[in-house]
């Protein structure tokens, strides 16, 4: 008794590609691009002119949390003094952050 009744509503209606079907999948692109890729992309080019804004006499921070003052800018290497006589020498893209001008000696 079920089973004939079953074959007698006939097929399915085919699924329609409309551009309904497509908006949340668009809707989901634009958000994830607004949230997440658009200020990954600012906080980029913000670094990249800090790096090539680096000048001697600079406090910076370091990636690694180290604190210093800028004595010779190479173009792909820094010059870091931590402290009187003490000097490192490391990448600039490993600069993270410029200080106010004192920072350093505020801190000691």
């Amino acid at each position: 008794m079920f089973i004939p009744s079953a074959f007698a509503q006939g097929a399915a209606p085919a699924a329609e590609m409309s551009f309904m079907s497509f908006l949340p999948m668009i809707v989901i692109f634009v958000l994830f691009w607004f949230m997440l890729i658009r200020p990954q992309q600012k906080r980029a080019k913000e670094q990249q002119a800090l790096l090539a804004a680096l000048a001697k006499g600079d406090e910076v921070a370091t990636s690694s949390g180290i604190l210093g003052r800028i004595t010779k800018v190479n173009e792909q290497y820094v010059t870091l003094e931590m402290a009187d006589g003490v000097e490192i020498l490391i990448q600039r893209a490993a600069v993270a952050a410029r200080l106010e001008k004192g920072t350093i000696k505020n801190n000691k």
